[in-house]
């Protein structure tokens, strides 16, 4: 068992329940953890054996790119495509986190995590 962890993926997105997010976007930051069996891959040193991480960052991006009301929402969809991708993906973590939130006070960041 191993894991390919993606850290600090910076995006700029349009995720929010307020109109002004829609049309202005914020900075976010996605980290993905996902968990899969690696001997093969160790062993034949072949590309198609592994969870490609390249990969896993198009998914991310592509998934981000897509407006949603709740962070939650893109999360899962993230979480739905790589399972669907990756069969051999055992378990998987992904954090979604808005930076500088238009909450009313001074937070560095809002974050949601889901695991599957």
């Amino acid at each position: 068992m191993g894991k390919v962890i993606l850290s600090d993926i910076r995006i700029y997105a349009f995720h929010g329940c307020m109109e002004e997010e829609e049309r202005i976007g914020s900075d976010y930051i996605v980290n993905l953890e996902v968990e899969t069996d690696m001997i093969k891959a160790s062993a034949s040193d072949d590309l198609n054996d592994a969870v490609d991480y390249v990969s896993l960052n198009a998914i991310v991006k592509e998934e981000m790119s897509v407006r949603s009301k709740l962070l939650e929402h893109v999360g899962q969809r993230i979480i739905d495509r790589v399972l669907k991708q990756f069969p051999k993906v055992e378990a998987i973590e992904v954090s979604v986190a808005k930076q500088n939130p238009p909450i009313g006070g001074d937070v560095g960041e809002v974050c949601v995590c889901l695991k599957a």
